[in-house]
């Protein structure tokens, strides 16, 4: 992900440090994408994520490959100790998230996909993103897994707020 300083238009009010991250609020309603003949489960949660819950809204007797992808918070960014870490969500997000998990689905050999992030206040291997493909063959599931995770990460307006030992702190985000 690209860092940045700003994304979007002018931000309204000031970011709430770390420890307080503005609310997710209501994401916009996404009615029937909630769940597809692919995509079976695509959600932003402020509460902790489960890799099996993932694994069975993608499991099924067609599949011989299920490729997972779980993303956890490290205590570090390159050289610098990460500190803190917090993840905040435009309002839209759990609607784009739909959407670009639906094109990343769309390739006619994914069987079944999944894919949820957290925001909120995580700690040092919290788990921050799960992801999961089902395809019949084993290449198609980790390729396809890895699109999802990719443009979840470029496309979804998830932003992360780190805070570094030094006391500097850092927006990394993702979304034009």
């Amino acid at each position: 992900m690209d860092r940045i300083a700003r994304v979007g238009p002018e931000p309204v009010g000031q970011p709430e440090p770390v420890g307080q991250p503005e609310p997710v609020g209501q994401p916009e309603p996404v009615g029937q994408q909630q769940v597809g003949e692919r995509l079976r489960l695509a959600e932003i949660r402020a509460t902790a994520l489960t890799v099996d819950e993932v694994l069975e809204a993608v499991a099924g007797p067609r599949a011989g490959g299920l490729a997972v992808f779980v993303g956890t918070v490290r205590d570090h960014d390159g050289s610098r100790p990460v500190r803190q870490l917090a993840y905040s969500a435009h309002p839209s997000a759990e609607r784009v998230l739909h959407q670009v998990a639906d094109r990343a689905l769309s390739d006619p050999q994914v069987l079944a996909g999944a894919v949820l992030h957290r925001v909120g206040p995580l700690q040092v291997g919290d788990v921050a993103i799960v992801a999961a493909v089902a395809c019949a063959h084993r290449v198609d599931a980790f390729a396809v897994c890895r699109r999802l995770v990719d443009d979840v990460k470029s496309q979804v307006p998830i932003w992360k707020h780190q805070v570094f030992a030094d006391g500097t702190e850092e927006w990394v985000g993702a979304a034009t």
